[in-house]
């Protein structure tokens, strides 16, 4: 396993690359790992919500986690998104990823049907009991409709493989009370949201886990060394910098926003699979106009 320190720095939420028949890019999925590597990145996230984990078959989900983890070949960890509806697919899926090497698992709650947060526990119980490496919460409820509490968190932070948690509800103080239910344990709460990382940071979290990596990724790995280094205004510059970006996410869905303006960056990953795909005229200008500027931002 690798010796860097699990749930920290600056994780890449990769996007996962696609031809104009929405199959999987497997080189340039490589190619991807390299970049990440490349720009100093803490870690790799692959079949998360930017990696369109939600629509791909069962199969591809192993190959994708199979080729990231060879690639990365131990230089930084792997989490791996293996959440799935029911208990038992998402068992069966961690314990593949364990076994094919992941460093880590990123595990969003079931959705679609509510739960209450008895089941989430118990969910997330019976697969700390089935699995041997680390396991980070991923509470989104805006896309899954199940939120986890507080205290929730804080009764699965004393199972010996619950690590952390990654969340993305946007609201920080639901991050900063899993951070106050955690802070006596050996428990890691790291942003999901882009836009919170430093104030995460601030406030005792240890890091995050970024789609804008996929855009921007020396931009947001100098947020978390400014932020170590004791340099806050340097750290807050950086973190303000990708406000641009962050702002056309308002033009569409996000994963289809991310995809796109890493394409305009030069890199081929495709477009989301359909019905997800679709962008407006504007919104593609808007985007590109957004990426331009950056690119003027570096010559200077």
């Amino acid at each position: 396993m690798c010796q860097t320190k699990i749930a920290q720095g600056i994780i890449a939420a990769m996007v996962t690359p696609m031809d104009e028949n929405g199959q999987i890019n497997y080189a340039e999925l490589k190619n991807q790992v390299e970049r990440q590597i490349n720009a100093g990145i803490s870690g790799v996230f692959t079949l998360g919500t930017n990696g369109e984990g939600y629509i791909l078959s069962h199969d591809e989900k192993l190959k994708v986690m199979e080729t990231v983890i060879k690639q990365a070949n131990h230089r930084v960890p792997v989490y791996v998104g293996t959440g799935c509806v029911s208990t038992a697919e998402t068992i069966q899926l961690s314990q593949q990823a364990e076994e094919l090497g992941a460093d880590a698992l990123s595990v969003i709650t079931p959705w679609f049907a509510q739960a209450s947060q008895e089941d989430l526990f118990k969910h997330y119980q019976a697969l700390n009991d089935a699995v041997h490496i680390p396991i980070l919460l991923y509470n989104i409820p805006a896309r899954t409709g199940n939120a986890l509490a507080p205290k929730t968190v804080a009764r699965l932070a004393d199972l010996p493989h619950i690590a952390g948690i990654k969340d993305s509800s946007g609201n920080f103080d639901n991050i900063l009370q899993y951070i106050e239910l955690t802070r006596n344990k050996d428990f890691a709460v790291i942003s999901g949201n882009d836009s919170l990382i430093l104030w995460t940071l601030k406030a005792g979290g240890t890091g995050g886990i970024a789609a804008c990596a996929n855009v921007l990724p020396e931009i947001m790995v100098s947020i978390y060394r400014y932020y170590q280094a004791g340099k806050w205004e340097e750290a807050r510059k950086a973190q303000d910098s990708i406000r641009p970006f962050r702002n056309c996410f308002k033009l569409g869905n996000p994963n289809t926003i991310v995809k796109k303006a890493t394409n305009v960056m030069g890199y081929p990953v495709g477009m989301p699979r359909a019905p997800f795909n679709g962008l407006t005229k504007e919104a593609v200008t808007t985007i590109q106009n957004t990426i331009d500027e950056y690119y003027s931002e570096y010559k200077k």
